[in-house]
């Protein structure tokens, strides 16, 4: 059974959204949490039954990429969706600020090389999405990069979202399904959730005086996320947009994309051929000998 309609969050190709015009706290058709938290257990059985198939037809793998702002909810979201999830289906990488081997390479190495195998899902908690978001920001951290000076043009994030774009549409055609999330919080709920995180011990541990300055740069961001989500959505890879100011409403959206996605594969588990099913039908008259 369907609980929301994720069609709404789902950017069409060439789509222009502003972020600051979609309603962060909206959770239709729900008008509170009530029974949330059963919601979402019946999905994640729901989920658990489909990368069980996933894993056992070994054809498709599934690559989820969460992009967002800090305290909207990545970590929670991936830990409370993929709940129950047998660990051999699923892996998850979070990119941090690239490191000196990494800057080395191209800027989509680090995460080609972390792909999802077949018959798995793979989790980006940020992305190769990173280059084209806070390196737009800072443009200092781009003149860090030993990258030939000729080749960092004024349209060079033209030429990397073009760059993401085939490298996606590429990973398409081989069999890599792709969702790709941003968790769309409001900057006063961010607030509130930078101070819970204060006034929680065990949440100190996640705050930087760096967050605060990030802030700042608010309006700079949603304008890179506006044009990296326009210019990179597609009919294969597409970008949904999340209301991010309740958690437990976007971990059920998170869960309803992700399900609807398997569903719209030709998932079954491998069909049994005449000499394996004698060879089973051998073991079985063995074992009841």
């Amino acid at each position: 059974m369907k609980h929301v309609d994720v069609n709404r969050f789902k950017i069409k190709p060439k789509q222009r959204i502003r972020l600051s015009d979609l309603d962060t706290a909206d959770t239709a058709p729900f008008a509170s949490d009530d029974g949330a938290k059963k919601i979402l257990q019946k999905l994640s059985k729901r989920l658990f039954d489909l990368t069980e198939v996933l894993y056992a037809q070994d054809r498709y793998s599934l690559l989820l990429v969460f992009q967002a702002m800090d305290a909207a909810g990545k970590d929670s979201a991936i830990k409370h969706v993929m709940r129950g999830v047998d660990p051999k289906a699923t892996q998850v990488y979070s990119f941090k600020a690239p490191s000196h081997e990494e800057l080395d390479h191209d800027f989509m190495w680090r995460c080609l090389k972390a792909l999802p195998e077949r018959g798995r899902i793979g989790i980006f908690n940020r992305s190769y999405y990173e280059e084209v978001l806070v390196v737009r920001v800072h443009p200092e951290l781009l003149l860090r990069q030993p990258i030939p000076e000729k080749l960092v043009s004024p349209r060079i994030w033209d030429e990397r979202f073009e760059d993401i774009r085939n490298i996606e549409q590429y990973l398409c055609r081989n069999g890599t399904v792709i969702r790709k999330f941003y968790l769309n919080v409001s900057k006063a709920e961010q607030r509130r959730r930078f101070l819970a995180r204060l006034d929680d011990p065990a949440k100190n541990w996640k705050f930087s005086l760096n967050d605060v300055d990030e802030r700042l740069r608010w309006k700079e961001y949603m304008q890179a996320y506006e044009e990296a989500i326009r210019a990179t959505t597609s009919s294969d890879a597409p970008w949904y947009v999340i209301p991010a100011d309740h958690k437990w409403f976007t971990r059920i959206a998170i869960a309803e994309v992700i399900i609807e996605t398997l569903e719209s594969l030709d998932l079954h588990f491998p069909r049994i051929d005449s000499r394996k099913r004698r060879e089973l039908n051998l073991a079985r008259r063995r074992l009841r000998a």
